[in-house]
């Protein structure tokens, strides 16, 4: 297993970003809607939206660099990738071994498996993974964990429709056009609160070095991700927490209580990042609070 430098410190972190004419994570359960909370009127963006982002920013960054693949990618098969695993092993005991079912006997040759998936894939060192289907290489606990972004303020998502000059079959060549419809947020600012475990990530070797191209992820993800329904979506401003020791020095939710972000006063409807106040209080003993954009 390849050893990095090890993490000493616990970390939170908060993350805003914006959505201008786009749509940051639509809902298939409501038309690809972007998704809301229909009680309050604010967008939301899931967990596992951003840590796709990651995952795709990783793979550019450390293409070909054998520690830094990514195991939950497009048309991935995955019990192919854990396969890998027992063939990287070659003389260990195993309880099951057909077609559709492996499994090491002993539970040290069971962690041996885990970690040599955690040395080799990025995303499952940084998010953990449940790798017990059929190929059992176990299941991990990850050190990254993401809340659902929600915007600061009610978002007002609305569909406007657009012309295709070209038709798709043979029998519609006489139409003058085909007719569609997008889903947009005219402009969304949103916050994402994360945590980093310092214990878990020395169980799964995020290193130091992860924790590097973590944050560049965050800032350059959105760079890497355009298309013609996300709009233009920037990140805004990263406040990082650090902590003294492993454990922490204050509750995550104290810190997070922190960092407010208002809308200007003399702005009615907010079309852009300059029109809200960002401020951030300061940290309590033990925390140190880094503005890394």
């Amino acid at each position: 297993m390849t050893e990095k430098t090890p993490l000493t410190k616990r970390y939170e972190f908060v993350l805003l970003y914006d959505v201008e004419n786009g749509n940051p994570n639509g809902d298939p359960d409501a038309g690809n809607l972007p998704r809301l909370d229909p009680e309050t009127g604010c967008g939301l963006v899931t967990d596992v939206c951003i840590k796709r982002k990651i995952r795709n920013y990783v793979e550019l960054a450390r293409e070909n660099e054998g520690s830094y693949e990514i195991y939950v990618k497009e048309a991935a098969v995955l019990n192919n990738l854990n396969k890998e695993a027992f063939a990287a092993h070659p003389d260990m005991e195993l309880k099951e071994n057909k077609a559709d079912k492996m499994a090491a006997k002993k539970r040290e040759d069971q962690q041996t498996l885990a970690r040599w998936m955690c040395d080799k894939y990025y995303d499952i060192r940084a998010f953990g993974a449940v790798m017990t289907t059929g190929i059992n290489c176990g299941q991990v606990r990850g050190p990254v964990q993401l809340s659902f972004s929600k915007s600061i303020d009610p978002i007002s998502p609305h569909e406007v429709t657009i012309t295709r000059m070209a038709v798709t079959n043979e029998k519609d060549a006489d139409k003058e056009r085909t007719m569609g419809r997008k889903s947009i947020v005219p402009y969304g600012l949103y916050r994402l609160e994360g945590f980093i475990s310092a214990p878990l990530a020395n169980q799964t070797n995020f290193g130091e070095e992860d924790l590097d191209l973590l944050w560049s992820s965050l800032i350059n993800m959105f760079d890497h991700d355009r298309s013609a329904s996300r709009g233009k979506m920037a990140a805004q401003k990263l406040i990082v927490f650090e902590h003294e020791t492993k454990l922490g020095n204050a509750p995550a939710h104290k810190l997070f209580n922190l960092v407010q972000v208002k809308r200007k006063l003399d702005v009615e409807l907010a079309r852009s990042f300059e029109d809200y106040n960002v401020t951030v209080d300061r940290a309590p003993a033990g925390v140190t609070a880094v503005e890394m954009l």
